[in-house]
């Protein structure tokens, strides 16, 4: 192997290294989640951010997702380098969960607890098009 080519193989590895302490370091709270019944819309209104794993595409969006407390919702999903997509509807309350209705799909949403107390939401979903897709969130900050 070339001077340049071990080189290289060394800063991959750093970084692959680096990368991974980075990884586990940020997991100081491990264990399972928990979910969490919802009973009333107000316990997820507000602004909730994350990431949304499409079936039918490459790679992850990141989205932002803003619940009012009529269950009404606003969807801003960001892909680069392709752009911006937008979408709304109401959010309903059925045996605990969150069912999404929305302009491009429907999906069911549940409510999690994480061990240091953050509340997420785990989203799956159908768009209008058959391809599915799912999501995890967390509040704003």
């Amino acid at each position: 192997m070339t001077r340049a080519g071990l080189r290289s193989l060394v800063t991959v590895l750093t970084a692959f290294v680096v990368g991974c302490a980075a990884i586990l370091g940020g997991c100081g709270s491990v264990g399972p989640v928990t979910p969490v019944t919802v009973s009333d819309i107000k316990t997820v209104t507000g602004t909730w951010e994350g990431v949304v794993y499409p079936s039918s595409q490459f790679g992850p969006n990141y989205i932002t997702l803003t619940i009012r407390e009529d269950g009404s919702y606003d969807a801003v999903s960001t892909r680069q380098p392709i752009g911006t997509s937008r979408g709304g509807g109401k959010i309903v309350i059925s045996e605990g969960r969150l069912i999404f209705e929305g302009e491009k799909g429907r999906g069911v949403g549940r409510l999690q607890r994480d061990p240091d107390g953050s509340l997420m939401i785990v989203v799956d979903a159908t768009l209008s098009d058959n391809s599915t897709l799912s999501a995890t969130l967390s509040r704003s900050k």
